[in-house]
């Protein structure tokens, strides 16, 4: 039964979107800054359009829905789903008005790519986008992977049940702390921390490549925000290929492979509890997929000659098999070489390894190694079971920080999720298909945008169809939130226009 939600649950809800759309306008003031330094003075208009909107719509929540009401679970959650709709729609703002989207859905395609640490585009003349809005495109990345309700978790304490339902709905399922308040402010302390480490590496690679200093230093930051919350964003049209250097290439698997792993992890290392590395069983797991689907695309280049050479092979196969299955995105090829160059068997590796995704807790999409590693211990129980003897009782564990029991609770938690994300891949890419796309294209692209990767085999482009752009848009939503927020609020939705 579908229960409609009080009043007293919308307001909360209004209260908190407000949060955080007061975060989204307050973050626009940077690059607005950068714009005004620069003297691009139609982007900082921009910006402080795009930033005053949001301003205005916490000025109105503040206003209408003030309430000392906690959030309950289900208002925890929606708001979750809700925030990133609303902050999609005024993220949006400031690129529509740079004149480089063909239409408003557009720049909302973008938007939320960047949010969802997605990195797919339908940007027009990226090359010449001004370093204003440019940089608004790679901070909007920056803050969906961090969590863009994390921040209003770091800033604005809310209550327990609430803040624990806003972390979960934003596809968080563990805390380092007891609390998820500092278990937030953490997550951003460690973020920060790697940036002005990852950003100073790309940013040294970048003045070997020959870009001058300035350039270099905003092109290295851009690319630290997007390779370490695992999107796909570049401040140039033809990605991370366009620098033509192996060191900057080096630097990015880095960043991803950083941005792949769990938080929880991260915290393990920075204690000093460094085993964690090699007994955590998503770094087992992640280890193990990376290696086999790496190896198969490899050798499938290789045998078919694609790319001559190890380094070739290493700068055209492995690196897009990594960033594929990092979620990241970043590419040093064309997209349509996928189609063209690599033989099916190859691309469908990538197709498997874009699905599978990074850690959980990261800024990586996809299904996620934990859930790899439990639905192949599950099968392995049941066929335990069915040799034991009927009067034996099996207990099964995993190593994730610490010891941890796997439940018929958590396989049925991990098989729901996983179910979710293979049938959206499925749905999508049905959806692709209505247009004539081969299947194998429109597999690819639609795991891609539910996966977060960004990865492209040449479909996402200004000029697909607007039902197309809708589904990669609720796909990279979904996706990212990891469903479950997703289908509360549509249920709160249903629950309100039709009651009990």
């Amino acid at each position: 039964m579908i229960v409609r939600p009080r009043r007293s649950d919308i307001i909360v809800i209004l209260r908190n979107v407000g949060k955080v759309l007061l975060v989204l306008g307050a973050a626009m003031l940077l690059p607005m800054t950068l714009s005004l330094c620069l003297a691009e003075w139609k982007p900082a208009l921009d910006l402080f359009i795009g930033a005053l909107c949001c301003f205005l719509f916490w000025g109105v929540t503040h206003l209408t829905c003030n309430s000392s009401e906690k959030p309950s679970w289900i208002a925890g959650m929606a708001t979750v789903a809700l925030s990133w709709l609303v902050a999609m729609i005024l993220a949006a703002i400031p690129l529509f008005l740079s004149g480089h989207f063909g239409s408003f859905l557009d720049a909302c395609f973008d938007a939320m790519s960047g949010l969802a640490t997605t990195g797919l585009t339908v940007i027009h003349d990226l090359d010449h986008l001004a370093y204003g809005t440019n940089l608004w495109r790679h901070l909007i990345m920056f803050l969906g992977g961090q969590g863009i309700v994390v921040i209003v978790l770091t800033f604005f304490v809310a209550g327990s049940s609430g803040a624990t339902q806003m972390y979960i709905g934003e596809g968080r399922e563990e805390r380092i702390f007891p609390n998820v308040i500092s278990t937030a402010r953490f997550i951003w302390v460690v973020s920060l921390v790697y940036f002005l480490i990852g950003t100073s590496v790309i940013w040294s690679s970048l003045l070997n490549a020959g870009l001058p200093a300035a350039r270099g230093l905003f092109h290295s930051s851009c690319l630290f925000m997007a390779g370490y919350d695992t999107g796909g964003f570049t401040p140039q049209s033809q990605s991370v290929f366009y620098y033509h250097s192996i060191w900057v290439e080096c630097a990015t698997i880095m960043v991803m492979i950083l941005g792949m792993l769990n938080f929880a992890l991260h915290h393990e290392v920075w204690s000093g509890n460094r085993r964690e590395l090699y007994r955590n069983v998503e770094v087992k797991t992640l280890g193990v997929t990376l290696f086999a689907t790496t190896l198969i695309a490899t050798l499938g280049l290789a045998a078919t000659g694609t790319y001559p050479g190890a380094e070739a092979l290493f700068r055209k196969g492995v690196y897009q098999i990594i960033s594929g299955h990092s979620g990241t995105g970043f590419m040093t090829i064309y997209g349509r070489q996928f189609v063209l160059q690599w033989a099916p068997i190859v691309m469908f590796i990538v197709i498997v390894a874009m699905g599978l995704g990074g850690a959980a807790c990261s800024t990586a999409g996809g299904i996620k190694a934990l859930r790899v590693n439990i639905s192949a211990r599950a099968i392995w129980i049941e066929v335990k079971k069915l040799l034991a003897p009927p009067s034996a009782v099996l207990e099964h564990h995993y190593h994730h920080c610490r010891k941890r029991l796997i439940t018929a609770w958590v396989v049925r938690a991990v098989l729901v999720i996983t179910a979710c994300y293979i049938l959206a891949y499925l749905v999508g890419a049905i959806v692709v298909t209505i247009y004539g796309y081969p299947i194998s294209q429109a597999l690819f692209e639609s795991t891609s945008a539910c996966a977060n990767v960004g990865l492209t085999c040449g479909i996402t482009s200004p000029y697909m169809p607007a039902l197309v752009k809708v589904t990669f848009i609720v796909q990279m939503w979904a996706g990212r939130l990891e469903f479950m927020s997703v289908f509360l609020l549509i249920a709160m939705v249903i629950g309100t226009l039709r009651g009990r």
